[in-house]
């Protein structure tokens, strides 16, 4: 639906044919379609036709400025957006045509294009803030469109139609009815509107099913002086216990326009008692959008009241007594702008929300969030952003009770019509844990492996790997998840004639979806033992160095995560020198890591030390002669001179872990 539709409240409303003012001209008659009866599809025809008779170059140029605003006031965008570079390429002398080229392109998401016109008109119109705060709007939308919140939003099919489908709201307790505003076909009044060529809108009703399933939509009252009328219905919304309906109308006559009203009606079954109208101004005045505080002591409505901040503002009223209501007072400037304030909702939580074109948006109409700061007060406004936003017009949003979820009106393509009821929810927050399990040697994937998930909040889990060595946690098949929200957990990877592998990962203070993947590689156990990262001596002694401490960690992880394993720790040498002096010096060695481990908190009975010498060489003197050149030599001497271990036994049964005892310091001084 237009924004200028939206604008007029129920955006319906026929205004009369009958042209008041003498038309002089096809201009004069184009300016008051336009601007009077906003009949917009004439005014197009009016303003080209005056365009072929005028000769003025200025007023041509005016002419197709206002062929633009017509297009853009009947929401055809892509159209005005046209006219309105003609207009400039005219050289039409108002900067205006810049101003309004960059709102319908915001409406077109061509957010780049707009900032450039934007641009323009504020260098153009320095003192209008306008210009200014279309730069900033451009380059947020962009933004927000580019980096979407985790909501996810789909057309409510079963609801809408090829006509105007809005401002939904819960019409009982559970909120499993909606009764929402439509101009389809069935309405209660014969006559169309000249301005949208739709019926006058009515109110629907449709109810969901324990499957999540839609009715389809019937009026929400067809008694004849009911809720419907031949005159226009909408925008409504129920009291807490559901059995009072505030809604929105507005009456035409054949002299003119005469106004929006609040009514209120009581529900009676499926139907309703006679409505009332709550008197808050004349009958001429346009008041409508009602929205209740939790407690159904506050009426907010939106209006262009005198006294506001300009274009439709938000006020509100309280029931002084039964069917006696306050004075309107003002939102205040926090929530309402220069432009216009629509369709406001308070959640159950005392926020207060609204659409709005003059707070900083995506385009068209966007739809905002105050906090509640006290009694009928809210700050701190915020846009929803994409994706409940987007650079169409978005309004009249609900939530459904407290949940991340609920229902919203939008003209954005992807619905069935002019403006389409939207679900919008928070996918749940989901983690999944998936991993490969391969042979640390042959990279083969290895399958059968035994996966073992356990929980801080208790939960244990265990999976064996696939066929190409792969397992997942993920859903249990029953609604719940292996991994939970705000939980950390162990892993640990077995198989049979393989050491451990172990893993950590949490979900601690994560806030969305996440898949989280694991590579582990098992080392196989070898009667000729596994071979550890270089680990390096001082020259001929037995002192680790630096780099050997760092390289002892792959070591020392190993043992940890394998705490039933005995090894023999085997320290070798190369050939050269005498054998007496290498057992030697390869035992100190081999002892030398056995401290080290030691100290890092390894059991002494899960290690013993050897020495091999050179009796153990990979490469022999023989192979190492035959080497063409001295660097080789001396690679295959360092090969020989290493450092490994083999799997002794795995019935090593740890020692319980002492109780931590509680820091008594002080204790019985400070008694």
């Amino acid at each position: 639906m237009s924004l200028h539709r939206i604008l007029g409240f129920l955006f319906l409303v026929l205004v009369t044919s009958t042209s008041l003012f003498a038309q002089k001209s096809y201009l004069d008659e184009a300016d008051h379609a336009l601007y009077n009866e906003e009949k917009y599809f004439e005014a197009i025809e009016m303003y080209k036709k005056a365009y072929v008779k005028e000769k003025g170059r200025d007023v041509k140029a005016e002419i197709i400025f206002k062929i633009g605003e017509a297009y853009r006031l009947s929401d055809q965008a892509e159209q005005a957006e046209v006219w309105y570079d003609k207009s400039i390429i005219a050289q039409y002398v108002d900067p205006i045509a810049h101003l309004r080229l960059a709102e319908v392109k915001m409406l077109s998401g061509k957010y780049d294009e707009a900032l450039i016109q934007f641009q323009k008109y504020a260098a153009e119109k320095p003192e209008d803030p306008r210009g200014k705060q279309g730069i900033e709007a451009a380059e947020k939308a962009q933004k927000w469109a580019d980096d979407p919140t985790n909501y996810v939003v789909e057309p409510v099919v079963l609801l809408n139609t090829e006509f105007y489908d809005y401002a939904p709201t819960f019409g009982d307790k559970k909120n499993t009815e909606l009764v929402f505003t439509s101009t389809r076909e069935g309405s209660m009044g014969s006559d169309q509107s000249e301005v949208t060529g739709d019926n006058f809108s009515d109110l629907y009703r449709s109810e969901r099913d324990k499957k999540g399933k839609w009715s389809e939509p019937k009026l929400a009252d067809d008694e004849k002086d009911g809720v419907n009328t031949d005159a226009s219905e909408g925008a409504a919304v129920f009291n807490s216990r559901r059995n009072t309906m505030y809604f929105t109308r507005c009456k035409v006559k054949k002299d003119g326009f005469m106004g929006c009203q609040i009514y209120t009606a009581k529900k009676q079954g499926v139907s309703f008692g006679t409505p009332e109208v709550i008197p808050i101004a004349s009958d001429s005045a346009v008041i409508g959008h009602p929205a209740l505080s939790p407690d159904d002591e506050v009426l907010i409505f939106s209006s262009d009241l005198e006294g506001g901040q300009g274009g439709k503002d938000l006020w509100y009223i309280k029931e002084e007594s039964r069917g006696k209501w306050s004075e309107p007072i003002n939102l205040g400037p926090e929530i309402n702008t220069s432009e216009d304030e629509l369709f406001p909702f308070v959640r159950e939580n005392g926020d207060l929300y609204f659409a709005s074109n003059g707070h900083i948006g995506m385009g068209g109409l966007d739809i905002f969030v105050a906090k509640k700061k006290g009694n009928a007060q809210w700050s701190d406004v915020q846009n929803l952003k994409a994706p409940i936003n987007s650079s169409a017009n978005d309004f009249a949003i609900i939530y459904d009770g407290s949940a991340d979820r609920g229902y919203f009106s939008s003209s954005r393509p992807g619905g069935r019509g002019k403006d389409d009821i939207w679900e919008f929810k928070k996918p749940p927050v989901l983690f999944v844990l998936k991993g490969l399990v391969k042979d640390d040697e042959t990279g083969e994937p290895l399958s059968a492996a035994t996966v073992t998930l356990i929980g801080t909040d208790g939960s244990t889990a265990e999976k064996e790997t696939m066929a190409d060595g792969t397992f997942e946690f993920a859903d249990k098949g029953n609604g719940e998840s292996y991994i939970n929200k705000n939980t950390s957990y162990s892993l640990t990877v077995s198989k049979p004639n393989y050491l451990n592998a172990k893993g950590k990962e949490t979900t601690v203070g994560l806030e969305e979806s996440k898949i989280f993947a694991h590579l582990y590689e098992l080392i196989p156990i070898k009667e000729e033992g596994i071979k550890l990262p270089e680990i390096l001596y001082e020259f001929n002694k037995t002192t680790l160095t630096d780099q050997a401490k760092d390289s002892l960690d792959y070591l020392y992880d190993i043992l940890v995560d394998n705490p039933t394993i005995v090894i023999q720790l085997r320290a070798n040498t190369d050939s050269r020198g005498s054998d007496k002096y290498n057992e030697k010096l390869s035992q100190g060695r081999a002892e030398s890591v056995v401290q080290y481990l030691t100290s890092r908190g390894i059991a002494p009975a899960r290690m013993e030390p050897k020495g091999y010498g050179e009796t153990n060489l990979l490469i022999s003197d023989a192979e190492i002669a035959k080497l063409a050149t001295e660097e080789e030599r001396e690679a295959a001497h360092q090969l020989n001179r290493r450092t490994d271990f083999i799997v002794l036994r795995d019935d090593f049964v740890p020692k319980p872990e002492k109780p931590e005892v509680p820091d008594m310091e002080g204790g019985e001084e400070e008694q």
